[in-house]
């Protein structure tokens, strides 16, 4: 990773779901630049500076993703950023409403860093709702020290 500044890239349908999230990032005192995208494709085209829209420079550290969302959904997007060599090392935490097996299995298999089951708080980071030290990591690779 480089020494830029962290950042966070939203992927998020839903307005209230994106607001929790930004007031959940403010309580656990997480102050870096945050991009937002309404779906997968719009995550996309800022991702790779496609026409008409701006790419993110640099990448962002975190994508923090829905899975169910309109015209791209997050299982899709990550099966696209993993195809990508530009973009399949990016850190992605899924954040769903759905507590299925089937997308659980999925989104491991495409190596996400961790998996939040909303109402997102970061608290389930350590519930046992998701994997890996989520919590930890997430702040790791932002380069910040637990609240």
């Amino acid at each position: 990773m480089s020494d830029s500044q962290p950042s966070i890239l939203l992927v998020e349908d839903d307005y209230l779901d994106a607001m929790s999230v930004e007031r959940e990032l403010r309580k656990i005192k997480v102050m870096v630049p945050l991009h937002k995208a309404k779906n997968g494709r719009e995550a996309l085209a800022m991702l790779r500076g496609e026409p008409g829209t701006p790419k993110l420079n640099p990448l962002p550290t975190i994508i923090l993703l829905d899975i169910n969302m309109p015209k791209m959904n997050g299982i899709e997007f990550l099966e696209e950023i993993r195809r990508d060599p530009f973009l399949s090392h990016l850190n992605v935490f899924i954040m769903t409403t759905s507590n299925e097996d089937s997308d659980r299995h999925a989104a491991q298999n495409l190596r996400v860093n961790g998996y939040i089951v909303k109402p997102l708080t970061f608290d389930t980071f350590n519930d046992g709702a998701s994997s890996l030290d989520s919590f930890s990591l997430f702040l790791d690779l932002l380069k910040l020290k637990p609240q």
